[in-house]
């Protein structure tokens, strides 16, 4: 692993905030000044295509990052807001269903959290 990648898994094992590739170029540039965000994307690519980390998508907007450990998502509608949520693991129930292995699930539940219901 590149000096690089072990600081970016660090970054994004250490945060909960579900964060940009964006977001991960500012936090490295501290470590690393002269990183461009090119390395960045690279990097988050391979260690996602490894399975050290996984990317999150959500519709139009920008990708973001999270650590392996099994949880679920809730992303509000109205502000994209993306926040954990551990439910049961529903693993065995899948494979009773799908009758064979399968790779992994990502759960998302999509709603309107509590401070845009409070805006209207």
């Amino acid at each position: 692993m590149t000096r690089y990648e072990k600081k970016i898994y660090e970054i994004i094992n250490s945060s909960y905030d579900h964060m940009t590739a964006e977001d991960v170029f500012a936090e490295l540039k501290k470590a690393f000044p002269s990183v461009s965000l090119a390395t960045v994307y690279n990097n988050l690519n391979k260690l996602c295509d490894t399975g050290l980390i996984r990317r999150i998508s959500c519709g139009d907007s920008a990708d973001r990052y999270d650590r392996t450990a099994r949880h679920d998502h809730l992303v509000c509608r109205k502000c994209g807001k993306l926040a954990d949520i551990t439910f049961d693991d529903i693993t065995q129930p899948l494979k009773s269903r799908l009758g064979e292995d399968f790779l992994y699930y990502d759960l998302k539940v999509y709603y309107i959290c509590p401070e845009c219901r409070k805006k209207g």
